[in-house]
């Protein structure tokens, strides 16, 4: 394979693609792979398990890349999701990887995940990602019980997530995450607090720690709505959200988003954090989304509207949106509480060093009161009670 990286922007201006209203950030890339071996009880990502439009979906993902090549001057993230991309066969994830390099040049310093289930992972998997330019490594362990695994839907065993683990450190792959989820139907705290001794005790440079939402549509969604499943209550959500911050940053992890910890700044998801902070970044595939500017737009979540268009060369975009001030503001208030470095202080009207009871907001006031939010070196940071209210917070603010 051959690949390069790129230092200065593309000059492609055609005027049908969509442009970014500020060219100057390194964009992120997404590509989802819209197919599973199975599906699983609770996940509402769109997903077949019927390969039988691989092929289409090949051709379709190529001319897509034609398409939105030289909408954005740089990138500097690449993220293979889905689905579930360690599916493929290796020459068509080789193939995917390259047609991506040559259209979408990655500059000095990128980062390139893939997501992986554990039951794909092995000695072979990992050579051939060893020989790519991924260089980090995003495993669907969602958890260490093998009852949590069965009631989730997972293909994989706890032993398997484990031997998967091993055979990635064996052949000397770093920048590994893994993705577990809390809060299931009959989960008890000490089973959860297992799942993250046994995590933590593999050493992997990042954790995503999910509460399990049951999605409308899913096995899990249609139980818990139903009242056959039931949830943990609000307070034993809490609990289980406590614990898991508590602990990882007893472990050393930096708790640096709701769901998201890192073993040292340089481990963050510098992809994810694109979401978060309104960089730009472009989605290719079924039901993929994008943003630049003050715009967002998503393509068809359908394999067959996304093939059928690009056949006859049309964007397969569904819908987008256009963010007016306001719209921005509270999108970066709401997202910016749900992380570690807060929001400047600015965005919610308030100069740091106003007097006691003089910052303008009754609500701001409670909250740091409560110390559910703190402020310093002119930000509003959530507290480890706040990131756990994170969403609440950003309405009443």
């Amino acid at each position: 394979m051959r690949f390069c990286t790129v230092t200065s922007p593309s000059d492609d201006t055609d005027p049908e693609k969509i442009p970014s209203d500020d060219p100057s950030p390194p964009a992120g890339l997404y590509i989802h792979v819209p197919f599973c071996a199975s599906r699983c009880s609770y996940c509402g990502f769109y997903s077949t398990t019927d390969r039988s439009r691989l092929s289409s979906y090949r051709d379709s993902l190529k001319r897509e890349m034609t398409l939105t090549a030289g909408e954005f001057e740089a990138f500097d993230t690449f993220y293979l999701g889905g689905g579930t991309p360690s599916v493929l066969r290796r020459s068509e994830l080789e193939e995917m990887i390259e047609d991506s390099w040559k259209v979408f040049p990655m500059t000095d310093g990128y980062e390139a995940t893939i997501e992986a289930n554990p039951g794909d992972v092995d000695r072979d998997f990992c050579s051939f990602l060893r020989d790519t330019p991924l260089n980090r490594i995003n495993l669907g362990v969602q958890s260490f019980d093998d009852d949590i695994l069965a009631y989730l839907g997972r293909r994989h065993h706890a032993g398997e997530a484990l031997a998967a683990l091993d055979a990635m450190r064996a052949a000397g792959l770093g920048n590994i995450g893994l993705d577990l989820i809390y809060g299931v139907p009959g989960q008890s705290l000490e089973s959860w607090m297992e799942t993250l001794r046994r995590a933590a005790g593999t050493e992997p440079e990042h954790l995503s720690c999910y509460e399990l939402t049951p999605e409308p549509g899913t096995p899990v969604g249609e139980r818990c709505s139903s009242g056959e499943d039931r949830l943990p209550g609000e307070d034993l959500r809490f609990r289980f959200f406590m614990i898991t911050s508590e602990y990882l940053e007893s472990m050393g992890y930096i708790h640096y988003e709701v769901s998201n910890f890192a073993r040292g700044v340089s481990f963050r998801s510098l992809h994810n954090m694109k979401y978060w902070n309104h960089t730009p970044y472009l989605g290719l595939g079924p039901s993929a989304h994008s943003f630049a500017g003050n715009r967002r737009w998503w393509n068809h979540p359908s394999i067959g509207r996304y093939c059928s268009d690009l056949a006859d060369n049309r964007r397969p975009v569904e819908d987008m949106e256009t963010l007016d001030e306001d719209d921005l503001r509270f999108e970066s208030i709401f997202l910016g509480l749900r992380t570690g470095e807060g929001i400047p202080l600015d965005l919610l009207n308030v100069r740091e060093g106003d007097p006691a009871g003089e910052l303008g907001s009754p609500v701001l006031e409670r909250c740091l009161a409560g110390r559910l939010l703190e402020i310093s070196n002119g930000r509003v940071r959530p507290t480890r009670r706040g990131l756990a209210l994170a969403d609440r917070l950003a309405v009443l603010l």
